[in-house]
């Protein structure tokens, strides 16, 4: 069953997270939204990378043509209305006529029989002073898998008028990208509209379509941290009076939702959105027929996967890293970045919001994380969170995750990730098997429930987690070099093959991979920690082919 098209309309500015104000009166009439002149493909006039920046700012470097992909860039322009709103009460409008031109970028299916009909249109975080894709980042491997078309919109002006913005990146081709009016609007009172009339744009096309021969079914709107904030605004004080979207997923803050709402929400925060509270997310609702809160335990809102994948691209187009990224001086307290995987629950998250969204089933409820009386989370003798969606990371540790880090800039939301060593490992997990055991009930609980994608061995953390165990051991001397090399190739080639769904394949590169580590890895505590780790990933393995 397919959700009906719907027509746009907009709204929102503010953030004010008063759980007092959820029950308020229907929305007020809102003016209707106008079809967006919409131009593109825009070509690239230089390679990726060239310092003259003719290509899309932070184009993907995932190999989109292997999955049976493009990348397109389009801009769209028209006249947008100022709303104010809070987030708290339906939006008012302030003026309208505002002439806007900006930019989206596509990613999609070339072949419509592979597209799923679902697009997640992501609004662009500027926390930075430029565009980035959090979302996109975390998930980009399973949308690509289960055939999502993905849409990232330039919807506010530090992302194309800051220092660092795209106007400044690229003069020669986005000098005329503008969310001011000419300089007249000073604030954000556009962005509603203009998100509005990109989703429009994308699902009635009034002329050049920016999905191509696609034909979306469901849009799934979806934000992380600041994008979050303003998705909670625009689906508070917009949505109610419009039907923009089919579904909101805020991803790591939002603070309560109105009883106005009718568009299905699902708020998935990580261990340092709701310790701090962040953007309200602490603020907790009880479920509903259109609200699902997860929760993951000792994930952090800024964290490995999005260092390491986003990290890539930053030094490419930007020239800096971002804090905590491998091999550039590290700032924060703790080593920065959780390794709890919750991006997997996210991938999950869209697959139930997509359908919940068409008419099928709501989302499984999920355990919150555990807090104390003064707000703080509950911690065992480890120091690990208790509570909420709990991946294998986190109840069968080899490294102790946490959302919570001090030091300087971004580190109090980057999480943590200490290291444990090899004697201590093996005192914790004395026999394999009993440890592989551990994994795989984990993960078969997390399958079960849904809080995770039944092909759950498909994801990339699986195999990277292996291989950056491996090349801190060569790097601290307990494998050679070579070894360490050999046992690294096997992962990689796994993971090669596990994002092809060739489970066999897989599980015989791993098989490789723990063979070499039983028998060349000559430090018996560190062939245990790395035979321990492949043999947990042939575990996953299984319980995927057995599902």
């Amino acid at each position: 069953m397919s959700v009906s098209r719907r027509r746009a309309v907009a709204a929102g500015t503010g953030l004010t997270l008063l759980a007092s104000a959820l029950s308020l009166p229907a929305a007020s009439a809102a003016p209707d939204t106008p079809d967006p002149a919409v131009t593109g493909p825009v070509p690239a006039t230089t390679a990726v990378g060239d310092p003259a920046h003719g290509y899309p700012f932070l184009a993907t470097d995932v190999d989109l043509a292997d999955h049976g992909y493009v990348e397109q860039e389009f801009f769209l322009s028209g006249e947008a209305t100022r709303y104010d709103a809070d987030g708290t009460s339906d939006a008012e409008v302030i003026s309208t006529g505002h002439e806007y031109r900006t930019r989206m970028v596509v990613r999609r299916p070339t072949d419509p029989g592979a597209f799923n009909g679902t697009v997640i249109t992501e609004w662009y975080n500027v926390s930075n002073q430029w565009d980035q894709e959090v979302d996109w980042f975390q998930t980009h491997e399973h949308l690509l898998r289960e055939g999502y078309a993905w849409v990232g919109v330039s919807a506010q002006r530090a992302g194309v008028h800051s220092g660092t913005g795209l106007r400044s990146w690229s003069p020669d081709r986005y000098g005329s990208l503008d969310l001011t009016d000419g300089g007249t609007v000073t604030d954000d009172t556009l962005s509603w509209d203009v998100f509005s009339q990109a989703v429009g744009a994308v699902r009635e096309p009034a002329g050049t379509a920016p999905l191509g021969p696609l034909e979306a079914e469901t849009v799934v709107a979806t934000g992380h941290s600041q994008s979050a904030g303003r998705l909670w605004s625009y689906v508070n004080s917009v949505d109610p009076g419009g039907d923009v979207v089919d579904a909101v997923v805020l991803h790591g803050g939002g603070g309560p939702l109105r009883d106005a709402v009718e568009t299905p929400v699902l708020k998935i925060n990580s261990e340092t959105d709701v310790a701090i509270d962040l953007l309200g997310a602490a603020q907790r609702q009880p479920d509903s027929d259109t609200l699902r809160t997860w929760e993951v335990a000792g994930a952090s809102h800024g964290d490995w996967k999005l260092i390491t994948d986003y990290g890539r691209l930053r030094i490419r187009d930007i020239g800096t890293a971002p804090g905590g990224y491998p091999g550039t001086p590290q700032t924060c307290d703790e080593p920065s970045g959780s390794r709890v995987p919750q991006h997997m629950v996210q991938g999950a998250a869209y697959d139930h919001v997509a359908d919940w969204a068409a008419g099928g089933d709501a989302p499984p409820s999920a355990p919150a994380i555990d807090l104390l009386a003064d707000g703080s989370v509950d911690r065992d003798d480890l120091g690990l969170g208790r509570g909420g969606i709990r991946l294998a990371a986190q109840e069968v540790p080899v490294r102790l995750n946490s959302g919570l880090n001090t030091g300087p800039g971004f580190c109090f939301i980057d999480g943590s990730s200490r290291p444990v060593d090899d004697a201590t490992l093996a005192a914790w997990y004395p026999d394999e098997e009993e440890y592989v055991d551990e994994v795989v009930a984990v993960t078969g609980a997390a399958v079960e429930a849904g809080y995770v994608p039944a092909d759950v061995a498909a994801d990339p953390s699986w195999y990277t987690d292996v291989a950056e165990l491996v090349q801190h051991r060569v790097e601290s001397g307990l494998v050679r070099e070579q070894v360490g090399a050999r046992i690294v190739d096997r992962m990689h080639r796994a993971l090669e093959a596990a994002d092809d769904g060739d489970w066999n394949a897989a599980d015989r590169w791993v098989r490789q991979a723990h063979t070499f580590a039983d028998r060349q890895v000559r430090d018996d505590l560190a062939s245990a920690s790395v035979a321990r780790s492949t043999a947990a990933v042939r575990g996953v393995l299984a319980l995927t082919v057995d599902d």
